[in-house]
C-alpha cells in the first residue's frame, strides 16, 4: 500500500465514522489541532496530510497502518463488517473522553450495524466523548445482574447515552453507573436525589447513589449497556 493508497482508505474510514455518528470534524479537529476547514478539504478529497498530520490523525483515532488494510476488516456471518471496539479500565470508562492508546487492554471485534443503529441521547457534556467502549465486569459485580450477565463478561458501552429516558418502550435500560471507584451494571432510576441501582438478580441489593457537588444523575452513568459478550 502506498502514501495516496493510505491517504484514501484513513480518509474512507473516518468518513464512515462520521456517517456512524461517532466522530464529527469538530472532534477531530480538537483531537489533532487542525482546522476543521484543513480537515474538511481533506475529508473531501480536496488536498492530502503531511505525513506528520496522517501519524497525528491516525493516534486520535486510535488507528495503525495495519487497520487501513481491507483484508483487516473481518466479514461477520451475515455479512457486516466487524468494527474494533477498544476494552478498557472502569476507570477509563468514568473519566477520560478520548481513549488513549496505552488505555486499550485489547481490541474487540463487533457488528458495526450494531454501532450504527444504536441512537444516541448525550449531555452537553458527553457529545465530544469517545463514543463506544468496553469493560470486563467481575464475577463478584456479575451475581447481581444474573443471569444477563455471567462472571468475567465483558459489556459493550455506549458512552453518548447517558439519559435516564428509556430507550425503548416497556424495556429497561441497563447502565454502567459509578459507584465509588468501580462501574456497576444496573438498571437505574432516579429518586429523591438520589440515583438507585437495581438489580435484576432480587437476592441482591438495590443501591443508592448520591451526585456529588455539580452533578446531575447523567455524570454518574458511564453509558448505557448496549450489548453483553458472556463468552468472548
Amino acid at each position: 500500500m502506498n502514501f495516496s493508497q493510505m491517504h484514501e482508505r484513513l480518509r474512507l474510514e473516518l468518513l464512515r465514522r462520521i456517517q456512524r455518528g461517532t466522530l464529527s470534524v469538530s472532534l477531530l479537529a480538537r483531537q489533532t489541532g487542525y482546522g476543521q476547514p484543513h480537515l474538511s478539504n481533506f475529508l473531501g478529497g480536496k488536498r492530502q496530510l503531511s505525513l506528520e498530520g496522517l501519524d497525528r490523525v491516525l493516534q486520535a483515532q486510535q488507528l495503525t497502518a495495519a487497520d487501513l488494510v481491507p483484508s483487516r476488516r473481518v466479514p461477520a456471518d451475515d455479512g457486516e463488517d466487524l468494527l474494533n471496539v477498544p476494552l478498557v479500565s472502569h476507570t477509563t470508562a468514568m473519566y477520560e473522553p478520548q481513549v488513549r492508546p496505552g488505555a486499550v487492554q485489547k481490541l474487540l471485534q463487533v457488528p458495526g450495524g450494531l454501532l450504527a443503529r444504536t441512537h444516541a441521547r448525550p449531555s452537553v457534556s458527553r457529545r465530544a466523548w469517545h463514543r463506544f467502549v468496553a469493560i470486563q465486569i467481575s464475577a463478584l459485580d456479575a451475581i447481581a445482574m444474573d443471569p444477563i450477565l455471567l462472571p468475567d463478561c465483558v459489556v459493550l458501552l455506549d458512552r453518548h447515552y447517558n439519559s435516564l429516558l428509556q430507550y425503548r418502550p416497556a424495556r429497561p435500560n441497563l447502565y454502567a453507573v459509578r459507584h465509588d471507584t468501580r462501574l456497576k451494571v444496573r438498571y437505574a432510576d432516579y429518586q429523591a436525589g438520589r440515583l438507585l441501582l437495581r438489580p435484576h438478580n432480587r437476592a441482591a441489593p438495590v443501591d443508592a447513589v448520591d451526585p456529588g457537588p455539580g452533578e446531575s444523575p447523567g455524570d454518574l452513568i458511564a453509558g448505557r449497556v448496549i450489548w453483553v459478550m458472556n463468552e468472548i
